[in-house]
């Protein structure tokens, strides 16, 4: 009994931090100029920005990573364990270091050879894009993965045995069945999009209009020890991301119950 209470102390203890953090936000806007930041053409134009960059990354990154879900949840190869670690490779390399990698990269031959092509992302919308992918793509496989996990093999084995190819199988069986968690999973994968920084400021840069995403500015107006204004727009990336979790976890339980 005394070690369910303190685990119930350690996790209310837990929310409780991360519930006086949001509560120490309020302290520092209100009035007209919280409405005047919260609408300031600077304000709804990262907003834009962050909402594109991450809603077209986390499509890239979901698209890239169901197939190769599928095929780390279904076959065993060679290598096959080195793959699936190197899905933790965002995890353990920070995000600056990743933005610092993706730049030295346009810097090597195979890279000129990409800008050559006219792909351009150094201070351009295309490198946010390309910085929350490369953030994102592991973390979007490890999701899928998970949700593929529980859809038991045999069921693609019947389809297969009534003369379906594998991707009918694929297309038939596994996407209805795992739609509600791939959903989940994309959903997630935007949010970690959304709040994404360190890559994103090191390969596109913080040009207002153009590459400013919602955590560029509130590090721009921390900068500037403008904190009423980085309040407003820590208050509206909070409000995206808990709407996103919210919904997140409404569509777990549903598939749950279903």
């Amino acid at each position: 009994m005394k070690f369910r209470r303190l685990a119930l102390l350690s996790a209310f203890g837990i929310v409780s931090l991360y519930g006086l953090l949001v509560l120490s936000l309020l302290g520092f806007v209100g009035g007209a100029d919280f409405w005047g930041t919260l609408w300031s053409s600077d304000t709804l134009s990262a907003v834009r920005l962050s909402l594109l960059a991450a809603t077209a990354s986390a499509i890239l990154a979901m698209l890239v990573a169901l197939p190769a879900a599928w095929a780390l949840s279904r076959f065993r190869f060679p290598g096959s364990s080195w793959v699936d670690m190197f899905l933790e490779f965002p995890m353990i390399v920070s995000p600056a270091a990743l933005g610092a990698m993706i730049l030295m990269f346009f810097r090597t031959t195979p890279g000129e050879w990409v800008q050559g092509l006219g792909v351009d992302v150094v201070f351009a919308f295309s490198g946010i894009v390309l910085a929350q992918f490369l953030t994102t793509v592991g973390i979007a496989v490890r999701l899928i993965k998970a949700v593929l996990d529980e859809i038991p093999v045999r069921y693609e084995n019947v389809a297969r045995s009534l003369g379906a190819s594998s991707f009918q199988s694929f297309r038939s069986v596994v996407l209805p069945l795992s739609a509600r968690g791939l959903l989940a999973s994309g959903i997630l994968v935007w949010a970690k999009a959304l709040g994404e920084f360190g890559a994103t400021i090191t390969v596109a840069g913080s040009l207002p209009g153009k590459t400013e995403t919602l955590p560029i500015a509130i590090f721009l107006e921390l900068g500037k020890a403008n904190l009423e204004g980085a309040s407003v727009l820590i208050l509206i990336l909070l409000f995206f991301g808990v709407s996103v979790l919210a919904l997140t976890r409404l569509l777990v339980r549903r598939r749950n119950l279903a």
